[in-house]
């Protein structure tokens, strides 16, 4: 069955673990699992290195973070069930790509980042849209907390939150994970 669903909430609230089972339950090890972070630091290396003991070793890997649109019909071999995780990782490889000055961010390059950012959303739609399988995204809720101090995070915080809406709008079911616990929203 196609479906997309999404998957959101605050950090360690559960996301993950949940949709992975939603991906073991849609797929069981036909799971193809598309992870978006990048190993900048010891840190990132460790909690990647958790992401992977704590899902099937059978299931696919795709490690990317953008051009959708041509990644997955290459790896896509017929999987019951896509698992993507995170948007929010993805929106910050993006933007720390495009941007080469955080402490200036001049409005003309927040616009080409905002756009660099919902071109990449629009292929991954475009994607999913092709796909006749199911299709799980994990997305961090940024909205809930206090307005950053900061330029970049405020960016990062701003386009987050409109890559979700956009996101849920087209999602078939939409789950906030709360303490572990997931409710279901859409």
């Amino acid at each position: 069955m196609k479906k997309f669903i999404l998957v959101t909430g605050g950090a360690r609230s559960g996301k993950s673990s949940f949709a992975q089972s939603l991906a073991h339950a849609a797929g069981d090890e036909q799971v193809l699992y598309i992870a978006t972070s990048i190993p900048f630091d010891d840190e990132m290396r460790t909690r990647i290195k958790k992401h992977r003991e704590h899902r099937p070793s059978v299931w696919a890997t795709l490690e990317a973070y953008k051009d959708f649109d041509e990644q997955l019909g290459k790896v896509y071999e017929k999987k019951k069930a896509i698992l993507l995780d995170c948007i929010t990782l993805m929106v910050s490889n993006i933007i720390l790509e495009k941007c080469t000055d955080w402490s200036i961010l001049p409005e003309d390059c927040r616009v080409e980042i905002e756009q660099a950012v919902m071109l990449e959303i629009d292929k991954l739609l475009s994607a999913v849209r092709r796909l006749d399988t199911t299709f799980i995204a994990v997305t961090n809720e940024t909205g809930m907390g206090i307005v950053p101090e900061n330029k970049l995070s405020r960016l990062f915080q701003d386009i987050a939150g409109r890559v979700n809406q956009m996101l849920a709008r087209n999602a078939d079911d939409v789950y906030l994970c709360v303490s572990g616990i997931p409710v279901k929203i859409k």
